[in-house]
């Protein structure tokens, strides 16, 4: 049902596809959108090492929240920063791309956790951390991606 990289060479690990999902800040998640148009945006996440799932914090209401209701299937695409090999000017870049479904985490403890979690991806600030799950807690929507299939590759610019 899912495609593998056409190109072998340039397949990465799947340690690596986790180093990146767990290191990188962001990434873009697509979601089906409305009448049939594919949706996506960029969204900070955290990848969860004990159970392989995805999660993302967000507002209640809006475009993407809907789609999620409607059809939970998306894929969400994360890259590194890339380097540069001396003496060359193409950049390199490994990305994931990971396909499954969301559902929304009912439970409010697990959702406050997953929150603290992503926001140490920022910063060390134990007091922001707490004033914003106190101020912001309460209206918080956590989602996880649980994957389905997950391919990674490094690709030169030249």
């Amino acid at each position: 049902m899912f495609r593998e990289v056409a190109r072998k060479k340039q397949v990465i690990s799947h340690e690596e596809c986790i180093a990146i999902l767990k290191n990188e800040l962001r990434g873009v998640l697509a979601v089906n959108g409305d009448d049939g148009y594919p949706y996506a945006l960029p969204i900070n996440h955290f990848y969860n090492e004990e159970d392989g799932h995805l999660y993302f914090h967000s507002g209640k209401v809006g475009h993407k929240i809907d789609a999620i209701h409607r059809d939970g299937k998306a894929s969400f695409c994360c890259y590194d920063r890339g380097f540069v090999k001396e003496g060359d000017w193409a950049l390199n870049i490994k990305s994931v791309i990971v396909f499954g479904h969301i559902q929304i985490v009912e439970d409010h403890e697990k959702a406050i956790e997953v929150s603290r979690k992503l926001s140490y991806k920022f910063t060390s600030d134990e007091s922001y951390i707490e004033y914003e799950v106190a101020h912001s807690g309460p209206a918080v929507l956590v989602f996880e991606m649980i994957p389905e299939h997950m391919t990674g590759k490094i690709v030169n610019e030249k």
